[in-house]
């Protein structure tokens, strides 16, 4: 069998957020900013704060079968809520998004290679 890697995002908003809070995720924000985004085992969190209350979870993951993406939606979903009740931090309107990329077309350079290498 192949390994099959899945992209997963996490989308929501930040709810009832202290001063406190609001105040450390603030001085934290460049360590969050969508330029540093990245798909990762372990989950990368990127936000802007000062523009809206919205966040978003880039995970990675990898299964042998296409059913596999599920549960790897599932443990990504429960990463996000645990990073975010481990530091206090209300959310709402938590929703995903995944992508196998075993299923994911060809980019133009890609199918240029492809045909260029004979595959």
């Amino acid at each position: 069998m192949t390994t099959r890697t899945f992209r997963i995002t996490v989308r929501g908003a930040f709810d009832a957020l202290t001063d406190d809070q609001r105040a450390a995720l603030l001085a934290d924000a460049a360590e969050h900013d969508v330029l540093r985004a990245a798909f990762t085992p372990e989950g990368s969190l990127t936000y802007d704060i000062a523009a809206r209350p919205a966040f978003t979870f880039r995970f990675s993951a990898t299964g042998e079968k296409e059913e596999d993406i599920l549960e790897a939606t599932e443990r990504a979903e429960e990463a996000a809520k645990s990073w975010l009740m481990a530091r206090g931090y209300g959310f709402k309107h938590l929703r995903s998004t995944a992508e196998d990329l075993s299923q994911a077309p060809l980019g133009k350079r890609q199918r240029r290679a492809a045909r260029t290498n004979g595959l």
